[in-house]
């Protein structure tokens, strides 16, 4: 079954290639009466462009236009259709490079599922498609707006430099975060300086990025195979560089003792609480109550600019050396995505627990 549809109940399919006419997207199952920001859309769209050193010439207005599903300002329960059009595409950076695979893109192994060389940009595989995602999990946010959820995101590390922000308390104040999405503004003032040595010497950084998901009510996720953080993981890994997901203490969890690991619980203001959070969240696949926290890690941009053994088409060596517009480092661009894209995981299974038991139905 072809993979362009993620979610059970909200439910986006998406289309489009990085260098074609437009990315678009389909969002069915959203229920009739949420009122659409448009203003908070674009502004989480602007969050996505490449407005900080070292990111793509590539400069797109991406000004979605919605097509159906929305009158005067609120959802009608019908499918949502939209499109962003591509209007500063620019595919013949890559004639150069048509007959050659680019080394840890998805050249070679689109070819070998589809029998067809991939398209300029790397088509479906380009970070050009996340568009479509970011205007979906904006109209998911507009929904768990609704029940107090919030979900917020933010870069704790860049290629060898890490976050000396506390991140617990970055949880707590809910404050921290600068402009360009990283914990703190101290980070980014230690990272600008490593984005631009890293461009200066035809190189990229990939990065870490927190996320947490407060006002989550307990109860959120489906038993074995539907799990919250299985969901959520897949939501991550369906990211291009995506390489990592963690949640809660995460690998730190398997050298602890069961009776230091535990969340110990105990009753506060007349409800059940839980003395530590080392499961982020999520316990049996369900949301607890407690604040969702996980990360997630991505690898370097892989269009270096400095040359790169490799094969062409024929299988025979070759060395290549890749131009265009590219990031250095796209990590700051990410943070709007893993937001995005936990928020249409959480808006499927609120959704999905409305029919959990009766008294919900």
């Amino acid at each position: 079954m072809p993979g362009n549809t993620f979610g059970y109940l909200f439910r986006l399919t998406t289309f489009g290639e990085s260098h074609g006419v437009a990315i678009g997207g389909v969002i069915d199952g959203c229920p009739a009466g949420i009122s659409i920001d448009f203003e908070f859309i674009q502004q989480e769209l602007n969050r996505r462009k490449p407005v900080y050193p070292g990111s793509t010439a590539r400069k797109e207005p991406d000004l979605v236009e919605f097509l159906s599903g929305i009158l005067n300002g609120k959802t009608l329960g019908t499918p949502i259709g939209f499109l962003v059009k591509n209007l500063a595409g620019q595919s013949s950076d890559y004639d150069d490079l048509s007959l050659l695979y680019r080394p840890s893109h998805a050249d070679y192994t689109y070819e070998k599922k589809y029998g067809v060389p991939v398209c300029n940009g790397g088509g479906r595989a380009s970070g050009r498609e996340t568009v479509a995602r970011v205007v979906a999990g904006a109209i998911a946010k507009l929904l768990l707006k609704g029940s107090n959820i919030e979900i917020r995101a933010f870069i704790t590390q860049v290629g060898n430099i890490i976050a000396d922000a506390d991140i617990n308390s970055a949880i707590m104040s809910g404050s921290l975060r600068s402009p360009l999405g990283f914990i703190d503004e101290h980070m980014e003032q230690r990272v600008v300086p490593l984005i631009a040595e890293a461009e200066k010497s035809g190189d990229t950084l990939g990065g870490i990025i927190t996320c947490v998901i407060k006002g989550t009510p307990p109860g959120l996720g489906e038993p074995v195979f539907d799990k919250l953080q299985a969901d959520l993981a897949k939501a991550m890994l369906s990211i291009g560089s995506a390489k990592a997901f963690e949640y809660g203490l995460g690998f730190r969890a398997a050298s602890w003792k069961g009776s230091e690991y535990n969340d110990q619980m105990t009753r506060k203001d007349g409800k059940i609480t839980f003395l530590t959070n080392h499961d982020g969240g999520i316990q049996g696949g369900i949301s607890n109550g407690e604040d969702i926290i996980f990360l997630v890690g991505f690898k370097p941009v892989p269009s270096v600019k400095m040359p790169q053994s490799t094969v062409n088409q024929r299988g025979e060596p070759a060395v290549i050396k890749i131009g265009g517009r590219h990031d250095t480092c796209h990590v700051p661009r990410l943070v709007v995505i893993v937001e995005s894209m936990a928020a249409l995981v959480l808006a499927d299974h609120l959704l999905r627990n409305s029919g959990s038991r009766l008294g919900t139905i």
